[in-house]
């Protein structure tokens, strides 16, 4: 079966780094496509493409090695990107919400409201609130001791399985963590909300129904996207480790690591 799952995962790995690079290639080479939409889409890409490689490649090796360790470090190391792209992303959907509603509430101010500039501030802002948040993040789960046999029944290092492992009182943890991750999660989808209900309500002013159709089409990927991240996330960290189920949250892990990055560029 590990054989099985080496060749499972390396074909979803290399085929989410293949649509992931050629999407960001095809907007840099593209003229076309230099528009805010689009920065914003490769931004993602972007994201995905390191998200991906932070988990897949220790998953592969693992498959095929009779090794299967890891060091804290490594551990620590695989902990530290993985959450920073998670948070990063919830930040880079919020943005993304905000230019869709600029674009379809705003058409004729558009090109003043998303500049080059304010694009690039919002990408910038969204890698400095995440990195704010998986340092403290970071630094309060490592602050746990871990004792016993140290076996992480798990893809890989991740708060739940490691919090499991504990040895200490966790629930400070667990309420420190489920503040973050609500603060996060929450105040990003409060601005995809408002954003997406002020759009509706453009939406249905337009008189035509092709107008309507194409504003749409525009935000359906969009909202796809905030589904699939923000729905797992929610599951896998915003409740409490008495209900930790370790093969349901797999599938979970499974979904905002592997599938995600792979449909994202689709």
């Amino acid at each position: 079966m590990q054989l099985v799952y080496f060749g499972a995962f390396l074909v979803l790995y290399l085929v989410t780094l293949a649509g992931n690079m050629t999407l960001i290639i095809l907007i840099r080479i593209d003229s076309r496509l230099h528009t805010p939409m689009y920065f914003f889409a490769g931004s993602l890409s972007l994201l995905d493409f390191w998200y991906v490689s932070v988990y897949t490649p220790k998953i592969l090796a693992t498959c095929i090695s009779e090794d299967k360790r890891i060091t804290l470090a490594g551990c620590g190391a695989q902990f530290f990107f993985s959450a920073a792209v998670a948070y990063i992303e919830c930040y880079l959907l919020a943005a993304m919400a905000y230019d869709r509603y600029a674009a379809i509430c705003n058409p004729f101010l558009y090109s003043a409201a998303m500049s080059r500039s304010v694009c690039v501030g919002l990408v910038a802002g969204s890698y400095v609130g995440g990195f704010l948040n998986v340092i403290a993040h970071t630094a309060n789960t490592f602050r746990l001791k871990f004792c016993g046999r140290n076996i992480i029944d798990h893809f890989f290092c991740d708060a739940p399985p490691l919090v499991k492992m504990s040895c200490t009182d966790t629930k400070v943890y667990e309420k420190v963590l489920l503040g973050m991750v609500d603060f996060t999660v929450f105040s990003s989808i409060l601005v995809i909300l408002i954003a997406y209900f002020n759009i509706l309500l453009a939406i249905l002013r337009i008189p035509s129904a092709s107008g309507r159709q194409k504003a749409f089409s525009t935000c359906a990927s969009h909202m796809i996207s905030v589904m699939l991240s923000y729905g797992s996330i929610l599951f896998m960290y915003s409740r409490p480790t008495s209900t930790y189920s370790l093969e349901k949250d797999k599938l979970a892990v499974l979904l905002y690591t592997v599938v995600n990055p792979l449909l994202n560029p689709i």
